[in-house]
């Protein structure tokens, strides 16, 4: 009973079945994206969805940022678990998928818990330290092109508060990191991320076999009596 047991679409039609609470919202928004070229590869599954809102409503965040909106699943999903009057932040190098999500974000009574910046991450990233500082930030997660993870993850260990919590997706790449061969940008720089994580003493951190892998990092609180800020 140690080993990993393989998710048969049987089995994944079951899980969803006795544990997936989608409501009309996202299920016509996952429904739409899937009609976009490569819209059902790329797309967030929606028990992945339900984990992420879980996560951060167990974390009390009331300050997200998402690296990487697509089509804005996984932005309802976190917007809906903001403690009080609390805020998302999320990044798209392109305003077409924040405009795509927005329809749904309305429908879902989460667009006003939701600031779009649009452009690159890096830009973006950095105008967000200005305005909120090292240390602010309760929940991220990451979902944006590979080569940049370890860019984004420099960027927003430091913005995580002491017991915060990032997440990553896409950690496993289709099985490519497991493979020598698989030498293109992509998986090379997952492959990096994941050798870089796994050594951060800063994070306690667990890769997942969920979906196409889904990397937990919580960045270790303070010692007791040591004053919460910023820094590395």
């Amino acid at each position: 009973m140690g080993e990993q047991l393989a998710v048969t679409e049987r089995l994944l039609a079951y899980l969803r079945r006795v544990s997936l609470r989608e409501d009309d919202v996202l299920a016509e928004l996952r429904a739409e994206t899937a009609l976009l070229p490569g819209g059902t590869a790329m797309q967030l599954m929606p028990e992945q969805g339900q984990l992420l809102g879980l996560l951060a409503g167990l974390t009390g965040a009331r300050l997200v940022l998402e690296i990487g909106t697509f089509t804005g699943y996984s932005t309802v999903c976190l917007a809906r678990a903001l403690s009080g009057t609390g805020r998302l932040v999320t990044c798209d190098l392109s305003p077409k998928w924040p405009a795509f999500g927005l329809p749904y974000w309305e429908r879902a009574g989460v667009a006003d818990r939701i600031e779009v910046m649009i452009g690159d991450a890096r830009d973006s990233l950095a105008e967000f330290r200005a305005r909120h500082g090292p240390g602010s930030v309760d929940f991220t997660f990451i979902d944006a092109d590979k080569a940049g993870y370890r860019r984004y993850y420099d960027e927003v260990i430091t913005l995580t508060r002491p017991g915060g919590l990032i997440a990553l997706d896409n950690t496993l790449f289709l099985g490519r990191v497991a493979d020598p061969a698989a030498q293109d940008p992509d998986t090379v720089a997952i492959r990096e991320l994941n050798e870089v994580l796994h050594a951060d003493d800063r994070v306690d951190a667990v890769l997942l076999t969920v979906a196409d892998g889904l990397t937990l990092a919580r960045r270790k609180p303070l010692p007791a009596g040591q004053p919460r800020n910023g820094g590395g």
